[in-house]
């Protein structure tokens, strides 16, 4: 028996190499995949689109804010792997009762890094997951520093919700190359036209989700923000802290040569 100290400082105890795990977290779910977990992961969420393969053939056990505490318990895990902020309190701690949950808590790349440490750890894939952070970090590294320009980021759009100083989507629009200009707000603030055309941020970017905005969301809120230069980008670049980050600091780059070309043009 093993003990474990999680992101909100709780203690767990594991088995060794745990055989049944329960991810409840997107983005953690694909870094299982990636720490080559595949016969060991028994459950995961209808939110956990990658890899295709697990959303097609993996149990599910509902969904990220509405999980399936009867469907879990059928599966005997032992060890969930949930989130502060995407899953619900009373359904961590129901379940916190019969089985070992580790929770995350992330906020920025150090915490996201540290995440992917723990859970090497936890399921005795220490190398690959220190393969997978060394690589994240050489891919930011390589995002070379430039003059921020400022910027909005909408997660949702009735009403309009963007994103405070204290989220990891705010993190990673710094490393992207941005100043979020709601960066003094916390968490996930409400935001109107008006505002938005009083801040006059250079940028404004419509995530892919949670709310999916399409280019006719785009083309509307360009209209009404003629100061500000509207563009879609991928949300699980700015908010999936897992392996995805592997692929990331690229992603990054190509955005901020796109919006570099509109700022001279």
């Amino acid at each position: 028996m093993s003990s474990f100290i999680d992101q909100l400082g709780r203690t767990i105890h594991l088995v060794a190499n745990p055989k049944k795990i329960i991810s409840v977290v997107p983005s953690q779910t694909e870094l299982l995949f990636d720490l080559g977990l595949d016969e060991r992961v028994v459950g995961i969420t209808k939110f956990c689109i990658h890899p295709e393969d697990w959303f097609r053939n993996k149990t599910r056990v509902g969904g990220t804010k509405n999980l399936n505490l009867e469907k879990i318990k059928s599966l005997q895990p032992d060890l969930i792997i949930a989130n502060k902020e995407e899953n619900t309190r009373e359904q961590i701690e129901v379940l916190s009762q019969q089985f070992p949950v580790w929770v995350s808590d992330i906020n920025n790349l150090d915490q996201a890094l540290e995440m992917i440490r723990q859970i090497g750890l936890m399921t005795a894939t220490t190398g690959t997951a220190n393969g997978i952070i060394q690589d994240i970090k050489v891919g930011f590294e390589r995002l070379q520093q430039a003059t921020l320009s400022t910027c909005a980021y909408l997660i949702w759009k009735d009403p309009m919700i963007t994103v405070g100083g204290d989220t990891f989507i705010n993190s990673m629009l710094s490393c992207a190359g941005y100043t979020n200009v709601y960066s003094r707000q916390l968490r996930y603030p409400e935001t109107s036209l008006a505002e938005l055309n009083g801040l006059s941020p250079e940028f404004l970017f419509l995530s892919s989700e949670p709310y999916p905005f399409k280019e006719k969301h785009q083309a509307e809120l360009q209209q009404a923000l003629p100061n500000t230069k509207v563009l879609m980008v991928d949300g699980e670049f700015f908010s999936w802290y897992g392996s995805c980050l592997l692929h990331a600091a690229q992603y990054f780059k190509s955005l901020r040569q796109q919006t570099d070309a509109l700022r001279k043009s």
